[in-house]
């Protein structure tokens, strides 16, 4: 007989939670409930408490005010850490895994089974595919975790939160990385977990997985709690206003309503039989005061044919010419000096130095046009990062401010801040909005609105909806090649097929 939802003990609850960083409340009077084997979704903008939450959640911080509970039980000490293990896990969207070593190695880092004092190798590979073969998990125990997908090292990350006993699982940002078949494996698993008597708390920026995949939602907003309800009792436009305050969905300007480029406007970039390693005969132009989606699943190929065009990597073949002039292949400083900029895809590795300013980082393209000989003052520094902090919002102290206590929000600011330092004449933005709250994609994509007013060249390069949105027309790749293109207006359904290889308009 199931037991009412009034009477069933909680996986775990916070009660009253309040978290200070100096004069900063980063969780004020915060309170959730996550009911046994349920997907609990928490949303909010970047900066509304979820990683401090989390990090109570887990034992890494220790509130101010309020407690936790696992199953009606106050939450261990914060020293005991294999009783925090015992009792929660959670699965960054910066895998823990350690590339280098195995499988096996991963599931049973510093608590390896040893005999007469040595590492028992045998046993813990035989213990890894007990584990693995248990939770239906298909990856080889001996297999170097760095070769594996971004989806298999999830899985991994699972596994060996379960083996420590845990059964409550925080997924951050689960399918950042995944594509359309991806994701879907990965929900069918979540789904599986559950009904074994898992339970998750998953944190997501893509508001359509929440209906997919969970029960129940928590919307924190300013560092309070806003709303805990049945994901069926909060429609999207009533979630997003718990979100960000405001009546309405993402307010993003749609290029079907947009007036056609007068005939002869000239061409910024053209690619011409552009092939890499899993592209091949990428060919397309770019027109000045134009926006071009380009489109696909994640291992189509659109992200390496972006990069080349940033000069990031050097195609085997082909040519990419701006302004009609050839660009020299994987050459950063010439596609900068051609006036490219680029907003690339890994904002952490690629686009930031998370230990310098806001300042520094906003103007790293740009020191040789501060300063004589490539040296710029800090003054000037400063004045050009509190600049771009007006003109794209960035919510920070101030240019002197590193960029590693921004939220993901702000991050990315930065990032398209340094894009736009060199004043660019083709921009390339590389899944510009990903793992970012709904206002700062307003933000970032109003930027492609006034850069395309300016007269500038757009590439988005996404899977996001809502980016594509903004754009022109839309080039989907499939398979390394451009499979189809569709102009403003279309429908979800048609650009959702068409990403995943299906015609809806066979006869």
């Amino acid at each position: 007989m199931n037991v009412p939802v009034s009477e069933a003990v909680a996986v775990v609850e916070a009660l009253g939670v309040t978290k200070r960083f100096g004069s900063t409340a980063a969780l004020n009077d915060v309170s959730i409930r996550v009911m046994p084997g349920e997907s609990h979704a928490l949303v909010g903008r970047n900066g509304a408490g979820k990683s401090t939450l989390v990090s109570i959640l887990t034992g890494l911080r220790k509130p101010d005010i309020g407690e936790v509970q696992f199953a009606g039980t106050a939450a261990p000490v914060i020293a005991d850490r294999d009783a925090w293990r015992e009792r929660v896990a959670c699965v960054y969207q910066h895998s823990t895994i350690i590339r280098d070593l195995t499988v096996a190695e991963n599931l049973f880092i510093n608590r390896q089974p040893q005999r007469r004092g040595v590492i028992d190798w045998s046993v813990m590979r035989r213990d890894a595919r007990a584990l693995l073969d248990h939770w239906k998990i298909d990856v080889r125990e001996d297999a170097r975790a760095g070769d594996l997908t971004v989806e298999a090292r999830q899985l991994v990350e699972i596994a060996r939160a379960l083996s420590y006993g845990a059964r409550f699982i925080i997924l951050d940002e689960p399918t950042a990385q995944l594509d359309g078949d991806e994701i879907k494996r990965l929900f069918r698993r979540i789904d599986e977990l559950q009904r074994e008597g898992v339970t998750f708390l998953f944190i997501s920026h893509h508001l359509q997985e929440v209906y997919e995949i969970c029960q129940a939602v928590t919307v924190l907003r300013d560092a309070r709690h806003i709303v805990s309800a049945p994901v069926s009792a909060l429609p999207r436009e009533q979630l997003i206003e718990a979100m960000t305050g405001e009546r309405g969905g993402l307010a993003v300007a749609d290029a079907a309503g947009r007036a056609a480029l007068p005939a002869g406007t000239p061409v910024a970039l053209e690619l011409a039989g552009l092939c890499g390693g899993d592209y091949e005969d990428v060919s397309f132009t770019l027109k000045r005061g134009e926006v071009i989606g380009l489109t696909g699943a994640t291992s189509s190929g659109r992200t390496s044919v972006a990069e080349a065009i940033a000069g990031l990597r050097r195609p085997q073949r082909g040519e990419i010419r701006v302004d009609g002039t050839v660009l020299p292949p994987g050459d950063v400083p010439a596609a900068l000096a051609r006036g490219i900029g680029c907003v690339p895809k890994d904002r952490h590795h690629e686009g930031l130095v998370l230990t310098q300013s806001v300042a520094e980082n906003a103007s790293m393209t740009i020191a040789r046009m501060l300063g004589r000989f490539g040296i710029a003052t800090p003054a000037k520094k400063n004045a050009f990062g509190q600049k771009m902090i007006e003109a794209l919002g960035i919510v920070a102290p101030g240019p002197d401010h590193v960029v590693s206590g921004l939220s993901g929000g702000n991050q990315q600011k930065v990032v398209m801040a340094r894009a736009l330092a060199t004043d660019p004449d083709v921009l390339v933005l590389i899944d510009p909005t990903a793992g970012v709250d709904v206002k700062s994609k307003e933000a970032l994509l109003a930027v492609v609105h006034r850069v395309r007013e300016e007269g500038k060249a757009v590439l988005v390069v996404s899977g996001e909806l809502d980016d594509l949105r903004t754009c022109d027309r839309v080039l989907v790749m499939f398979r390394g090649r451009i499979a189809a293109e569709f102009p403003a207006g279309w429908q979800d359904h048609d650009l959702i097929a068409s990403v995943e290889g299906v015609s809806l308009h066979e006869e």
